[in-house]
């Protein structure tokens, strides 16, 4: 399919299933031969119709035909070009063939495209209709790639971006300061068309990763792009171990539309320093996601002072209308969760509470809440879900059993017994995806007894399992211990084994669509926006 507006396709390159590996299709087999040879396709690119760029351009991207993605990128006819749909990459799908090159190529034929325009003075109304007008590089990121051989961060696109937005800039005030000159020396100033500079631009919508490295860089590009020729528009922000200060000034620069998503991690400003930056998400209507792990917020022991913090905590975070994922984790907020989220008036779907150190009052609260009905995705790993936790544990579950999507309990000190226990509550969450149950001092014969259980639930896909205590050799009394065993504690051979026969009891009942592993990259590429 074929759309007009945006030139993109329904991706065909892998149609269906075959014995359980994936076919490709005549469509993207055509186009890999095509982008081979970039010579006669350079030569022939005039004349190709444009229907056929599409796929092209996912065969060069996927490809890493640089020569012949950028001059697809310099020439494209369509006035929108978007990542996510040429590449026919789903939400939080994991797609091996994302390279950096690649990515950087789009990033270098928009800055020939832009500078091509600019000097030349190439952007006339006759070709302004099918001109490049939005690049939409959002949706590619995935931290299992960042991780892999050949492949860079989000922060190196980051850059990459900022630099060519700088570069555009200077390069068209130049170019409009030479206009000018001509202007001057032109006599009758009213036969002087206006300037086109002005309309010379490409909307670039990504998502944004800065650190105190590159905070000078992008808060530059972000400065040269409100009026420059490649205007940046954030949708997902993520800073790190940035200044208050800092952090106040990027976040007055983004464009209030479209950004869905603030996470910032490590930034240690505490309640006060949050209460601060608060007031300037304000701008942002769409904003659903807001993360802040990290935060050196304790309000286990407060002054009169900081119990008035807590409640202006609480009411900014409730101003913040389109709310859906709050993440405090690693905050100490043992029996103060009612306070925290008491200015929260719509249902949150994604609560994060990683090493919140909870107690009994808190999930008991959270069960009686309005948000526990509406919960798609919930993180209480590294809390003690083994003796006082486990019964409101049990409750909350059941409240959120028609909506549960993803549930993280990993570091949980859960036993076998614990984990039966929590199974009657567990099983009714019929829509359940995930499951994290990482680094839990779990049996191998309890795992199994986990994986028939499973069966069950027919939507999940993913479990991330611990290694089996009884796979593990001489180490650390489980019932102190946080964390996965290390190498040295793991019988390799036996975990083979295990692993093997979970593989084998899966294909025996037809449930290979799911994936039981101890990967936790896979998790890792999980988020509440992607489910």
């Amino acid at each position: 399919m074929m759309s007009s507006v945006s030139g993109s396709w329904e991706p065909d390159w892998r149609d269906g299933d075959n014995g359980g590996g994936a076919m490709l299709s005549l469509v993207y087999i055509c186009a890999q031969k095509v982008v081979s040879d970039h010579a006669s396709l350079r030569r022939a690119l005039g004349s190709i119709p444009r229907e056929l760029y599409p796929p092209l351009f996912t065969a060069a991207f996927l490809g890493g035909k640089t020569l012949v993605l950028q001059d697809l990128v310099q020439r494209w006819p369509f006035p929108i070009l978007r990542f996510q749909e040429l590449l026919g990459v789903r939400p939080g799908q994991i797609h091996l063939h994302f390279t950096w090159e690649s990515t950087q190529t789009v990033i270098l034929g928009i800055v020939a495209y832009l500078g091509d325009a600019i000097s030349r003075d190439n952007w006339g109304s006759k070709e302004r209709g099918r001109r490049l007008r939005l690049l939409d590089m959002t949706g590619t990121h995935n931290s299992i790639l960042e991780q892999s051989p050949g492949t860079k961060s989000t922060l190196s696109r980051t850059v990459t971006l900022a630099k060519a937005c700088i570069e555009l800039s200077r390069r068209r005030r130049s170019e409009a300061t030479q206009a000018a000159k001509r202007r001057r020396g032109h006599g009758n100033s009213a036969l002087v068309p206006p300037n086109p500079l002005d309309s010379v631009y490409v909307e670039v919508r990504v998502d944004l990763f800065v650190n105190s490295t590159s905070y000078s860089v992008l808060r530059e590009a972000l400065q040269a792009s409100v009026h420059g020729p490649m205007r940046l528009r954030c949708r997902d922000l993520r800073a790190k171990e940035l200044s208050l200060q800092r952090t106040v000034a990027l976040l007055e620069l983004l464009e209030p539309a479209g950004v869905r998503q603030i996470d910032l991690s490590f930034n240690n400003l505490g309640l006060e320093g949050l209460n601060a930056l608060l007031p300037a998400m304000a701008k942002f209507s769409s904003l659903r996601s807001l993360k802040l792990p990290y935060s050196n917020v304790d309000v286990r022991r407060l002054t009169p002072d900081m119990e008035d913090a807590l409640r202006k905590f609480a009411a900014l975070v409730g101003q913040l209308k389109s709310l859906k994922e709050l993440n405090l984790g690693s905050s100490r907020l043992s029996g103060r969760l009612r306070q925290v989220l008491g200015g929260i008036q719509e249902p949150l779907e994604s609560l994060e509470l990683a090493f919140c150190f909870l107690l009994p009052p808190d999930l008991y609260f959270l069960t009686q809440s309005l948000h526990a009905p509406a919960l798609k995705k919930v993180d209480l790993s590294g809390t003690n879900l083994s003796e006082l936790l486990l019964p409101p544990l049990q409750q909350l579950l059941a409240a959120a059993s028609s909506s549960l999507l993803h549930l993280d309990v990993m570091e949980c000190r859960l036993t076998d017994s614990a984990l039966s226990a929590l199974a009657p509550a567990l099983w009714r969450c019929s829509r359940l995806r995930y499951l994290g149950l990482f680094s839990n001092p779990l049996s191998s014969q309890g795992l199994r007894t986990l994986l028939q259980n499973c069966l069950r639930l027919r939507e999940l896909r993913l479990v991330v399992y611990p290694y089996p205590v009884d796979c593990c050799g001489e180490g650390p009394d489980w019932g102190d211990f946080y964390g996965a065993p290390t190498d040295g504690f793991i019988d390799q051979q036996k975990l083979a084994r295990f692993s093997a026969e979970l593989q084998e009891t899966l294909a025996r009942v037809e449930r290979t669509d799911v994936v039981w592993t101890t990967d936790l990259c896979l998790h890792r590429n999980l988020d509440y926006l992607n489910l």
